[in-house]
């Protein structure tokens, strides 16, 4: 059996690779995304070896003996417990692929995709200007595309005006009745909303839809198994508060 490896030593007590691979784990989700950058790693690293140094010094110094301490550590007992309770109740939840397409069928109206459009627009201060560049578009002397980088004064002029694809409420309303309203290819009259004027070419148009269970499997999976552990909790605080809330 091969040695454990060793990162650092701190009063005689060894950090080993296991331990700290152990450490990262715990990390949020979101710093987990760099756990493989060597620079992130050595930070992680640093920042155990400080935590291990100014334990050294408490203990040196005996504050693990101070009345101050014992009332800390008493007072976050009931928090870890309790914590550790929870994830013992949760970890013994789980969900079969049978569960889970059966809970789709019960619940397709859920993972159904509603109506969508993809749009481009052109956004400016007046309803004048819009019609001006309107009647450009309309003679063809410029493309959609073209008008959107010269005239409009939304971020999306970058991409031409192109919004990406959107579903109703995504949108203020007068836009959003617009853009649903307007054929594929055609570019709309000057739409006044909070924002402004906008001419509005919608690209695409997509009806509502279900999804087959196996393009949202994993969805329904990880939908059913949080209110399955939701569940458990709620039964396992009515059965305790049954038996010790007075």
């Amino acid at each position: 059996m091969s040695e454990e490896k060793i990162l650092a030593t701190v009063a005689g007590t060894p950090i080993t690779e296991a331990e700290f691979n152990k450490y990262m784990e715990k990390l949020p989700m979101e710093q987990q995304a760099y756990a493989s950058n060597p620079y992130f790693k050595k930070q992680v690293l640093d920042q155990i070896i400080n935590t291990r140094l100014m334990t050294k010094l408490a203990l040196d110094e005996k504050i693990d003996e101070t009345d101050e301490f014992k009332e800390t550590l008493e007072s976050i007992k009931g928090d870890i417990l309790a914590q550790m309770a929870i994830e013992k109740i949760v970890n013994a939840v789980s969900v079969t692929d049978e569960d889970a397409q059966k809970y789709f069928e019960a619940n397709q109206a859920r993972f159904a995709k509603g109506e969508t459009v993809g749009a481009k627009h052109i956004l400016v201060d007046d309803e004048a200007k819009a019609n001006e560049i309107l009647a450009e578009l309309n003679s063809g002397a410029i493309s959609f595309e073209d008008a959107a980088s010269r005239y409009s004064s939304c971020p999306s002029k970058e991409r031409g005006g192109d919004l990406g694809e959107f579903g109703h409420g995504q949108m203020v309303k007068e836009f959003d009745e617009a853009a649903f309203a307007a054929a594929v290819g055609e570019v709309t009259a000057p739409v006044k909303t909070q924002f402004g004027y906008h001419l509005i070419k919608v690209y695409a148009k997509n009806e509502a839809s279900t999804p087959a269970f196996a393009d949202v499997a994993a969805s329904v999976k990880n939908n059913l198994l949080n209110e399955k552990k939701n569940t458990a909790i709620q039964a396992t605080l009515l059965d305790l508060k049954a038996r010790y809330l007075q």
